[in-house]
């Protein structure tokens, strides 16, 4: 079956969040797609809805039977039944699992430049961030594997959250790297919080690695987030999977969860996630991947044809481009504020993911071509304007 993702979406008047913008501007910052989900999905939710009620809903076996397959037949992990739990979200998961296995004051380790919302997770449950910056050298990030064992070595240092696949970099961290982050964490007695949260957004050809599937160590001592929501564009359907190996912090997740009032699912949430993880579902998203990495290819091309001020990282995950402005900038909230302002182009700023991101703007290119290249030719005039407004100011 082919599926248009040249398709335009009209989504104004479903109160969407990303699109909740002024006149003539071009949202393109929170990862959202603008593609429909797959049919399979919209199918499943119409059927449930003729029912025409919409009780209290259990978690049936087709919710776990789902993820396990998919789990094991596409990345190569075999998920125990009795492993898994359901919740309503990731980061609701995350925000509940820093409170359940740390204390208030201890450290939570986490790489950055990352996702902003692990520091509101932390923060908020009055721990503290401990940032290992990644190193960055000609346009890749690595892991200083020397600065994180000092860090997961403090003692008050007890839990990391890994992102895996990682945002906003857009890197694959490799079945090496997460065993030797795995046996630094075992060795230090720090817990793993791995949000795999974008595994199924891979380049065509590149596999993302399960990080409990690595190791006993591994396995033993993580709990891993889970869910069909990004790759899938349902996030609004709020379905979740917490999975803990380790019995003894699976009962903890478990309680947690439980009473934070995570676990419960609403009628549509666990038969979107059995859609999404079907024969069906998987054919629709090796589509989107295709499409997905033509796009970051036109960009990229596009970018270094006609902004060549500005670098783009190389990526093997996410429709996420992480672009470095550095020739040109050195604080990217008012570099991509004076974007906005021009040009209607609504972007990230990359301060809010710390660590370098100071000097990167992020650009979700999970869009029709069409809309791709308006947004491109944005940000191209965009920079233009704030590097010759920058150096007529200098000159003065």
């Amino acid at each position: 079956m082919d599926y248009d993702f040249d398709k335009p979406v009209d989504r104004s008047g479903t109160d969407s969040m990303k699109w909740s913008v002024g006149s003539g501007e071009l949202p393109m910052w929170v990862a959202d797609m603008d593609f429909e989900t797959a049919p399979c999905i919209a199918e499943a939710v119409k059927k449930r809805a003729s029912r025409g009620v919409f009780g209290y809903t259990l978690v049936p076996d087709e919710w776990y039977d789902s993820i396990a397959g998919w789990w094991k037949r596409r990345h190569g992990w075999d998920i125990k039944k009795e492993s898994l739990i359901f919740c309503t979200g990731v980061v609701p998961a995350i925000s509940c699992l820093v409170k359940r296995f740390s204390c208030v004051g201890d450290k939570i380790l986490t790489l950055t430049p990352v996702y902003d919302i692990f520091f509101h997770s932390i923060e908020n449950a009055g721990r503290t961030v401990c940032e290992c910056p990644l190193e960055y050298r000609d346009g890749k990030y690595s892991i200083n594997f020397s600065d994180l064992e000092a860090k997961l070595s403090d003692p008050l240092t007890t839990m990391m959250i890994l992102c895996n696949p990682h945002n906003p970099i857009g890197k694959i961290w490799s079945r090496e790297q997460l065993a030797g982050i795995g046996a630094l964490c075992k060795k230090h007695g720090v817990i793993v919080i791995s949000d795999e949260i974008h595994c199924d957004l891979t380049a065509p050809g590149k596999k993302y690695v399960p990080f409990a599937s690595v190791s006993e160590d591994c396995a033993d001592n993580s709990v891993i987030c889970l869910s069909a929501s990004k790759a899938f564009n349902i996030a609004g359907l709020q379905s979740a999977a917490v999975v803990v190996c380790n019995e003894a912090m699976r009962n903890r997740a478990e309680r947690g969860l439980n009473s934070d009032e995570l676990a419960e699912p609403n009628c549509f949430a666990a038969i979107v996630t059995a859609a999404a993880f079907g024969d069906e579902g998987e054919r629709w998203l090796d589509s989107l991947r295709e499409y997905l990495n033509a796009n970051k290819r036109f960009a990229s091309d596009y970018i270094r044809k006609e902004i060549p001020l500005v670098r783009t990282v190389e990526q093997d995950a996410t429709y996420l481009m992480w672009l470095d402005c550095s020739a040109f900038c050195d604080d990217a909230e008012i570099t991509a504020e004076f974007i906005r302002e021009r040009t209607g182009l609504y972007l990230s700023s990359g301060n809010r993911y710390r660590g370098n991101g100071n000097v990167f703007l992020r650009m979700n290119v999970a869009c029709r071509r069409e809309l791709l290249k308006s947004g491109l030719e944005k940000l191209r005039k965009g920079v233009v304007s704030f590097v010759k407004e920058k150096t007529d100011k200098k000159s003065f």
